[in-house]
């Protein structure tokens, strides 16, 4: 994909996460929207991946978007199919936003406990979103420079 195609799903993924989509439904949104992938799962299958795993300070959202985007490209159909290639371009993106950001955690992201009520009041005090917005930019534009 082109750099201005890219670009173009890059803002679509901070667009749909600044008009109140999650960063896993962002991400995965904005990338099968790409491809001409169209489901009725999606982003209903990216929700409880928000938020670092529904606020339990799992893996950043906007890195299990993509690995739900790569999985829609590269995962499998049958039980003898490889699962090489797909494991291949999840952690080639993994590493990718590791290296970029230094974790794939959303409470070390964030450095914010979204478990809590505080960690929710430091995150809006302290406008975190923003981070996010640009978590949610960076892991699309790294999916789609993978696939």
């Amino acid at each position: 994909m082109e750099k201005p195609e890219v670009d173009q799903f890059v803002n679509k993924s901070k667009q749909l996460f600044e008009s109140g989509f999650g960063c896993a439904e962002s991400v995965l949104m904005a990338v099968c929207e790409s491809k001409g992938i169209k489901s009725a799962l999606i982003p209903r299958i990216a929700s409880g991946f928000c938020g670092g795993v529904a606020n339990t300070n799992g893996m950043c959202g906007a890195v299990a978007g993509g690995v739900l985007a790569l999985n829609i490209v590269y995962g499998r159909d049958h039980a003898n199919d490889s699962k090489d290639l797909n494991y291949q371009k999840v952690q080639e993106f993994q590493q990718r936003f590791l290296t970029k950001f230094g974790s794939t955690s959303c409470n070390v992201l964030t450095d914010c406990d979204l478990s809590t009520e505080m960690g929710h009041q430091k995150f809006k005090k302290l406008n975190v979103h923003k981070k996010c917005t640009d978590f949610t930019g960076e892991a699309t534009r790294m999916v789609l420079e993978l696939i």
